[in-house]
């Protein structure tokens, strides 16, 4: 199934996950956590499906599956994805796909929808790609120099695009300790995605990404509009982002995210690599 476009096509989409009947038809094998992908059926699929007519796939994520992490508290992870969602919607980024934290057939966990057919492969290109060292691309952003097997010298690199540049700023506030060229995905129509927000969210500076193109430079406008909008959500302690992020996350990890957009506005800069945490994730890809 391809993205959501407007509001009420994501609403019609996480009611869905919430009320759907999930039917497994398959495992990620190479996941390090058990990830499911499932089927949604039921009266509540109807309207999600009706645009194009495919079915409802989605990937459930059950807490029991979490492998334990050294620097995040057992049993947070699929919340991590639900507040990622929560974030992205609230602010106006929309770069992540729908996803609720319900039960299934492993109990609770994520559920997030997703994009495109599972059964076939993506043929609408990356957003985050390798080429020679002195071949990047017009329209694309060098990120980090390296080798490959047999000793090929090769850049990692991303498209220089607004959508692109979107996610980038959301994984700054999120704190994505994970930001895979694998993570990111467009539909057929182009619209981008990005998935796998196990580990964000976290109190410390984690932020390790394959997009620092952009590291120091300005925000955009637009950047300065969605902080603003998420800094007064957040300051709202009756508004829908406050109450769902006091459900799915620790507290000093809700704080943690007030202050990293607060600091966002002061500087309105892109950040740059810290250097007290490994800045790109490996895979890069």
């Amino acid at each position: 199934m391809d993205g959501p476009r407007s509001a009420v096509e994501v609403e019609q989409v996480v009611e869905a996950l919430t009320h759907g009947d999930l039917e497994v038809v398959g495992q990620i094998t190479d996941s390090s956590n058990i990830a499911l992908l499932c089927e949604v059926r039921g009266d509540a699929v109807n309207q999600a499906a009706a645009a194009t007519g495919a079915p409802v796939h989605v990937i459930y994520k059950p807490v029991r599956g979490e492998r334990p992490l050294w620097d995040f508290p057992d049993g947070t992870l699929a919340g991590r994805e639900v507040a990622t969602f929560a974030v992205s919607r609230a602010a106006g980024w929309d770069v992540v796909p729908p996803t609720v934290l319900r039960d299934g057939a492993l109990g609770q966990g994520s559920v997030q929808l997703w994009i495109g057919d599972p059964f076939a492969p993506s043929t609408n290109g990356r957003p985050v790609d390798i080429c020679s060292p002195r071949s990047v691309p017009d329209g694309w952003l060098s990120v980090i120099d390296g080798e490959i097997s047999g000793g090929r010298a090769v850049s990692v690199i991303h498209e220089n695009r607004d959508d692109v540049r979107d996610v980038a700023v959301l994984d700054a506030v999120v704190n994505n300790g994970d930001r895979k060229g694998s993570h990111l995905q467009r539909d057929r129509v182009g619209a981008l995605w990005g998935f796998d927000h196990g580990v964000t969210l976290s109190a410390d500076p984690k932020l390790r990404t394959v997009l620092w193109g952009w590291a120091g430079e300005p925000l955009r406008d637009v950047d300065v509009v969605r902080l603003e909008r998420l800094q007064g959500l957040l300051d709202d302690p009756g508004s829908r982002l406050s109450t769902d992020l006091a459900r799915l996350l620790p507290r000093d990890d809700v704080r943690a995210l007030v202050r990293r957009t607060t600091k966002l506005l002061r500087s309105r800069r892109h950040p740059r690599p810290s250097g007290g945490w490994p800045a790109i994730p490996w895979p890069a890809i």
